[in-house]
This record gives C-alpha cells, structure tokens and sequence, in this order.
C-alpha cells in the first residue's frame, strides 16, 4: 500500500500584485478542469522535482506576465489548501508594474486581474493565502525597497505616495512622506523631470537598487 506521504502532491502557487485604476488587483486563473472547475484561484504548478522551486515559480510568473526580473518572494509554505488530496503549497508573491504586463490570450484557465478588496470565494482557501500576502507587503513597505516591483523605473514622488497609500489603504502625509523616502535613500534623484498637466515640472526619481533592501 502507498503511505499517503509517497501520494503528495507539492506545487507553487503565486499572488501577483498590481496596481491599476487606483487599486490594488491580483491576478487570478478561472479553472476549466476538475478539481475546483468553473471557479478562480491563483496560478501555479506542480513540482516535478526537475528544477529549484522558485525556478519553477519564476517560470510560472513569466509565463503568466510575459515579464522577467520581477520582485518575487517566498511566502509560506503550507498544507491543506486541497482537503481532496494531500498536497503541500509553496506560496510566493511578486509585484507588477501593471503597464508591462501581457497576460495569455486563451479561452482556457483565462487569466484576469481582480480588485483585492471584491474578491470572490476563491478555490484551494486562496483568499487565506492572498490576504497573508497583502499582510507581508504592508508590512514591508516600512522597511524595505519592494515598492520598485510596482512601479516603472523613474517615478515622481507623488507616483510613489500614491503607491504606498493603495497598499496602505490610507492617506499619508505628503510631508513627512517625502522627508522620509528622501532620507531613507532607497530613492535618488534622476535630473530629469516630468510635466504634469498645469503644474510646475516635477522631479523623477528612481530606486537606488532594484535588488531587495532592507533598511
């Protein structure tokens, strides 16, 4: 008889993070096979064991965005999201810049970006595994750089206030926000500058690494 550990199934699963129209969407796969048809979860794959798993996860992002070197990070690692059948999950997330992004045109597992705050009942207890994920990422904007996973290389400052106050769900003051992303030197000036409508020119900047940071 085969123990029921030899019948696990290990596999990644992704939270992709954007934002778009001024809120924060996460790329969910409507399933078009058993188990869980008809319903939408997040990406992912099964493990073969023929490559590390963040390779795998990596894979899966580019296939799912059509862009590489994105912000990636391992979440958690976790059992039972399948009560079906044994399975162990390997949950990362990464953030998008949403205007670099070509999700896969197909009528089958079609991807879509759905708002956080309006999620459905997901498959697999996905909808536990994407708040966790939106846990993490607020919390490490007070710390770290992952901010550039959203944004495009150079940004003014009102760009990057808006980014942290979506995440953040709330208003921050423009002050003290600036002070302290100026101070921090996770950003850097470019020299260039950009019009914004009426307004006088404003300054771009740019992240001091696009490599993780931890302040």
């Amino acid at each position: 008889m085969t123990s029921p550990a030899a019948r696990t199934t290990v596999a990644t699963i992704i939270v992709i993070f954007a934002i778009a129209e001024g809120e924060l969407r996460v790329l969910l796969i409507h399933r078009s096979a058993p188990p869980e048809e008809g319903r939408w979860a997040l990406p992912g794959g099964r493990w073969d064991g023929s490559e590390p798993l963040e390779d795998l996860a990596a894979r899966k992002l580019v296939d799912e965005t059509g862009v590489r070197n994105l912000y990636l990070e391992q979440l958690f690692t976790t059992s039972g999201l399948d009560p079906a059948n044994p399975s162990i999950a390997v949950a990362y997330f990464a953030l998008v810049d949403a205007r670099t992004v070509r999700l896969r045109q197909t009528s089958e597992w079609p991807p879509a970006w759905h708002p956080v705050s309006d999620l459905p009942e997901l498959a697999f207890a996905n909808n536990r595994v994407i708040a966790q994920a939106v846990a993490r990422v607020r919390a490490k904007l007070d710390y770290t750089n992952l901010a550039w996973g959203l944004l495009p290389e150079q940004f003014t400052l009102r760009d990057l206030q808006r980014t942290y106050e979506v995440i953040l769900e709330e208003p921050l003051d423009r002050r003290n926000f600036r002070k302290r992303m100026i101070s921090s030197g996770l950003i850097e000036p470019t020299g260039a500058l950009q019009r914004e409508g009426a307004h006088r020119p404003a300054a771009l900047y740019r992240f001091a690494s696009r490599e993780p940071v931890f302040l």
